[in-house]
């Protein structure tokens, strides 16, 4: 199973985009599953605000664990571990038009009746596996997974 159907699977499941797209990257990171899910609990939804996209946030979380800055004074660790964030967040937004969740889903999933909204319109269940599987694309491209 590619890791993009395993992501699908696992939002399916009942967690969310951003635990989706981290939780298929444990191996390669040396973390276990159950981590990676907690982890990123906090961050779907844009963070429960509509903000930053939950499948950016598990990508970026990936690219940290990759090559995240972690040697204090290690100034070109820091440089290289945002520009590979940067690098992130262009493509994506290149292949999907933003990256706020708000703005990719149309609607505010902080505001209950947008919230409501987006789960009787089947948004959720329609639209954020595109996101994810956008991030695990452009994820495997950078690291050359």
């Amino acid at each position: 199973m590619s890791r993009k159907e395993e992501a699908i699977k696992v939002f399916q499941g009942g967690f969310n985009c951003s635990q989706a797209v981290l939780s298929v990257f444990t191996d390669e990171l040396s973390i276990d599953k159950e981590m990676a899910l907690k982890i990123a609990t906090g961050f779907g939804g844009g963070a429960r605000n509509g903000e930053l996209c939950g499948a950016v946030s598990g990508a970026l979380m990936v690219l940290g664990l990759k090559n995240g800055h972690y040697i204090q004074g290690d100034v070109k660790g820091k440089e290289q571990a945002y520009k590979l964030a940067k690098e992130f967040t262009d493509r994506f937004r290149e292949q999907q038009g933003n990256i706020v969740c708000k703005e990719l889903l149309g609607y505010d999933l902080s505001n209950p009746d947008d919230y409501k909204l987006l789960a009787d319109k089947g948004i959720f269940k329609t639209e954020c596996p595109k996101f994810i599987e956008c991030a695990i694309e452009v994820l495997e491209s950078m690291l050359s997974l």
